[in-house]
């Protein structure tokens, strides 16, 4: 596709010939009706019988199987006609778009997409100093709208060119054939649901055309920017817009709260004893939770708009931050990426543990992911390699809190294990050119989440795990992860009180205990302790820090956390091999 072609095409051209055809599916299907009635209504209250009528009867049911098959098929000629139309009328209005801007900006568009301007600023028709910047942009818009046609072209000509064939081989006279057809049309209108394979999920948002790639966006951001196979950078533009609903939609609903009603009731009511108004306590329990969910949306907002100043850098990230997941379900749900997971050769998906909730991804987890995508660029240099990183935090489940004994059991693992799996399955199937190499962490209970993901058919999509602070994974060996036990990274400080832990038995009393020290000296709370030389992974070096602060410090500053950052920023950038190692213990 050339620009003086998408430019002159005739597009109302399309539109007459989908209105002839809708015409012609209307004859037809009244021509369809008529024979019903005429023939096989008739022919079915008459009373001829005998084997002969036997044969006719079966002949003609068929026939009328094979004519409303046809009637099917000819609307969705129609129907193909009519996405034709859509795609290339908006890749065309794209494209005059970026010409006419072109043009009022002093600048020269070629035949060919090269743009020229008058760059001297004693001429008259002297296009400013920012032509350049200018013409970059006026020349991604021009390659887009190109782009775009192309794809509308390729989609349109496919499916067309599959109804033809139906037409002439006569294919499109059975009823299953066209029952697929129209089933395939109509998925197209419609959105996979969540948990549907991330490879289909691509395969369906690649056969719409972009005008219905960007209608899916417009009007069902929520369900395109989570659902796992839809590219990163089409998510991170679904999100954004949800997100900015999901804050209205918060701001909304404490306006409509009304003014709180009187805290306690009458004394009268009470026999004398201060109560708590029922109306009161609901009343303040829904505002409360309104006001945690505007505060984290608000805080993820706050890091869009590079409103942190903790070093992150400012509204223009380098790398982009993405945001790759929003959501109000459970406790809330958010996923950010410092990169391009579709492009970079290396990426890093972080799952967080205790006491993980969405204000802490718009402040200090945001953070946290882009130490390790520091770290992992640094690695690369350092090794000569050209840095090609995209560091993500997923915070795709209810992390535990501290308000009751949700950390101790693995539910909520179990749960965030399966979504974690398919939302990597996600990440592989939309990459771009080679596989990247695929960096599975998991801090706290978070390293729970990721044992438990390993644990569905077809196994994690990811070539290195890394553990860090580790309760256990629910796996007695690292070889249990899919991965090679070679491949697993374990990082213990020495005084975490949360990767020391002791088992479950342990606490059952001194029999118990006795009976675990000995039996099963490696357990920890969620199966063997990972950094223990049972478990059989790679121990890398961390500081001990204390029992305060060790746990949290693994992703700090080289100064808190040792060896740790620097160990995780080989690992992902794909040189493990050079890591500080510690004995197992």
């Amino acid at each position: 596709m050339d620009i003086k072609t998408l430019h002159d095409a005739d597009i109302i051209g399309i539109s007459t010939a989908k209105n002839a055809f809708d015409t012609l599916a209307t004859a037809f299907g009244q021509h369809v009706e008529n024979w019903q009635h005429d023939v096989v209504d008739r022919l079915g209250h008459s009373e001829w019988t005998g084997t002969a009528a036997g044969h006719a009867n079966t002949r003609i049911t068929n026939l009328g199987t094979e004519l409303q098959s046809a009637k099917q098929e000819l609307g969705l000629v129609s129907r193909a006609l009519q996405d034709a139309y859509d795609g290339f009328a908006a890749a065309q209005a794209h494209l005059i778009s970026a010409l006419d801007d072109a043009k009022a900006a002093g600048l020269t568009v070629g035949p060919d997409g090269g743009i020229t301007w008058d760059n001297d600023p004693k001429s008259p028709t002297f296009a400013g100093h920012g032509a350049p910047e200018k013409a970059k942009q006026i020349q991604d818009r021009i390659t887009a709208a190109l782009n775009e046609a192309d794809h509308a072209d390729q989609t349109i000509n496919a499916r067309l060119g599959h109804l033809a064939t139906n037409a002439s081989n006569g294919t499109g006279l059975d009823s299953a054939t066209a029952k697929a057809d129209t089933d395939a049309a109509k998925a197209l209108q419609q959105i996979p649901a969540a948990g549907t394979d991330p490879n289909s999920v691509k395969a369906w948002w690649n056969g719409l055309t972009d005008d219905q790639q960007q209608r899916m966006i417009l009007n069902h951001p929520d369900q395109i920017g989570n659902l796992d196979g839809i590219p990163a950078a089409v998510r991170d533009k679904a999100n954004q817009t949800n997100l900015k609903n999901l804050i209205q939609d918060r701001n909304n609903q404490l306006k409509n709260l009304g003014p709180a009603p009187k805290q306690y009731l009458d004394p009268a009511e009470t026999n004398g004893g201060p109560v708590e108004n029922p109306d009161y306590t609901e009343w303040k329990r829904k505002r409360d939770t309104l006001k945690e969910q505007l505060a984290g949306f608000q805080s993820i907002q706050d890091r869009l708009d590079g409103k942190f100043d903790d070093g992150a850098g400012g509204p223009h990230y380098d790398p982009p931050l993405l945001l790759l997941g929003i959501g109000d379900q459970g406790q809330g749900r958010a996923i950010v990426s410092w990169g391009d997971p579709d492009k970079a050769r290396n990426v890093s998906s972080l799952v967080p543990g205790l006491n993980s909730n969405m204000a802490g991804v718009g402040g200090g987890d945001a953070r946290t992911a882009k130490r390790i995508y520091d770290s992992a660029v640094s690695s690369a240099q350092i090794n000569h390699d050209t840095p090609s990183v995209a560091s993500v935090f997923w915070l795709g489940y209810d992390a535990p809190q501290l308000d009751g004994p949700s950390v101790l059991m693995k539910d909520r693992a179990v749960e965030g294990g399966a979504a974690y799996n398919q939302f990597l399955a996600g990440l592989r199937a939309t990459h771009e050119g080679a596989p990247a190499h695929v960096t599975a962490q998991g801090h706290s209970y978070g390293s729970l989440v990721v044992g438990q993901a390993t644990q569905h058919p077809g196994g994690l999509a990811a070539d290195d795990i890394i553990l860090v602070g580790s309760p256990g994974v629910g796996v007695d060996k690292a070889s249990q992860l899919g991965v090679g036990a070679d491949h697993v990274y374990v990082g213990t400080a020495k005084y975490d009180p949360v990767a020391n832990a002791p088992s479950p038995a342990m606490l059952g009393g001194l029999g118990a205990a006795i009976y675990e020290t000995f039996a099963h000296p490696d357990a920890s709370w969620h199966g063997t302790d990972p950094a223990s030389q049972t478990f059989g992974a790679q121990r890398f070096s961390v500081a001990d820090g204390t029992v305060t602060d060790s746990h949290d410090n693994y992703f700090g500053k080289e100064n808190k956390g040792g060896d740790s950052l620097p160990n995780i920023g080989k690992i992902v950038s794909g040189h493990g091999n050079t890591i500080t190692r510690e004995d197992p213990r």
